[in-house]
């Protein structure tokens, strides 16, 4: 069988042009599809990663129906949402795209460019609710996609060097932060964190900070209007991360996201706060690596009376309105709705299915998932504050970099987030 896999690098607004063009047409497919010979759907995703995972996935579902050949393509992440975009507007973007989740998948809903999926795809009312709000669209409530996972935001840990300290995971903030003042007495970094890339850092806010500021609770409070960003347990959450800092990489501000995997990876720091999609990545670059997970415990003045692992619906598959092979495209919408790619998910993506009934082999993923379903809570600016600019997490981001540079406190960081999200933001609506 024949796929063609596609991976960009930087591209200039040109080259989107070019890719877009150069993907396979759909109204060939359509001829295929009216004379009665073999569909090939295309498939497009950001995962670069993924690729022979995904190709593996595909086989699955091509032996169990003839007649329909898929051909995943991966794209650059950071240069997906335009590609994507131009290939949506044209003639010649995917069948299937992988679209984003939440807020970030509205300008496709509102251009028009995706199928509503109710009623067309069976198995939907068994996805969490929560899961599925990151499909739908948010003026008019439809579903436009089958949710592919749940991203939980937890702290990772290396067993070997917490062995060779004499350390033990931490259940109380006090023996967190003796952790930590360990692993730094000891010559270790205890947490590696590259926040030169903004986008961790709201991540890791909430790793440390859900629980002080209340996750859920919190949530619906902010949403009605009851209170904002610049609530006192909100600052007071933000406020941990300088009290952390010491603890962070070495001129955290200067290093890359993926300079800190591999620092992690390498034994050169202790602890990694991120989430499962990390799994991964660290099985991949240290196959030998002994590591777990748990969740950051109480900070003092904590609202929440347990602590927590924030999570979120990542990713979602939908159908291109312009696709002229949508009947097979619903063909493997139905079945991305099952149980059997679910599994899949788990087995050879190593991510958390967001169909019900998943079993996890990996014995990190399942203490993730344990940890999850023990204490949830939203990632709050991801799943409520990315539906107008400028994002919530993408000011936060920035904030917390000046904190970490000394140039604003946890107060002012708020303050401006409050300001950002308030330029779109209506509570109550």
């Amino acid at each position: 069988m024949r796929r063609r896999i596609l991976t960009t690098t930087a591209l200039v607004a040109g080259s989107v042009l070019a890719l877009s063009a150069c993907a396979p047409s759909a109204s060939s497919g359509d001829t295929e599809a009216e004379s009665g010979d073999d569909v090939t759907l295309t498939v497009w995703s950001w995962r670069t990663e993924d690729v022979e995972a995904y190709n593996a996935i595909f086989d699955v579902f091509e032996e169990a129906h003839p007649g329909i050949t898929v051909e995943f393509e991966a794209f650059q992440n950071t240069e997906y949402n335009q590609i994507l975009t131009t290939g949506l507007a044209g003639s010649d973007g995917p069948d299937v795209p992988m679209v984003r989740a939440y807020g970030q998948l509205q300008p496709n809903i509102e251009a028009g460019q995706l199928e509503p999926i109710d009623g067309e795809v069976e198995g939907l009312d068994e996805i969490a609710e929560s899961v599925l709000a990151g499909a739908k669209g948010k003026a008019d409530g439809k579903t436009y996609a089958v949710p592919l996972a749940t991203q939980t935001l937890q702290m990772f840990y290396n067993k070997a060097i917490f062995e060779e300290q004499g350390l033990e995971v931490p259940t109380t903030w006090d023996e967190f932060i003796e952790v930590n003042e360990a692993l730094l007495s000891a010559g270790v970094t205890p947490m590696a964190l590259g926040a030169k890339d903004d986008w961790i850092l709201p991540i890791f806010a909430d790793i440390v900070g859900s629980a002080r500021y209340g996750g859920s609770e919190f949530e619906q409070k902010v949403l009605t209007g009851e209170t904002d960003f610049t609530d006192p347990d909100y600052v007071a959450s933000l406020e941990i991360i300088s009290e952390l800092q010491p603890y962070l990489t070495p001129d955290v501000v200067g290093v890359g996201y993926t300079d800190s995997q591999i620092q992690f990876t390498s034994g050169q720091a202790a602890q990694f706060p991120g989430g499962s999609f990390e799994i991964a990545t660290f099985r991949n670059q240290a196959p030998d690596l002994e590591f777990g997970s748990y969740q950051v415990p109480l900070p003092e003045g904590a609202v929440l009376d347990a602590p927590v692992s924030p999570a979120y619906a990542d990713g979602n598959f939908a159908v291109n309105a312009k696709s002229e092979n949508k009947e097979a495209a619903f063909e493997l919408l139905n079945w991305l709705a099952t149980a059997e790619f679910g599994q899949l998910v788990a087995d050879e993506l190593n991510q958390f299915s967001a169909i019900p009934g998943v079993t996890y082999s990996d014995e990190v993923m399942q203490e993730a998932w344990d940890n999850y379903e023990q204490g949830q809570a939203p990632y709050l600016l991801l799943v409520d504050f990315r539906y107008g600019e400028p994002l919530g997490t993408a000011v936060l981001g920035t904030e917390i970099q000046r904190m970490f540079l000394g140039e604003t406190d946890a107060a002012g960081a708020a303050a401006t987030l409050q300001t950002g999200i308030s330029q779109w933001f209506t509570p109550g609506q």
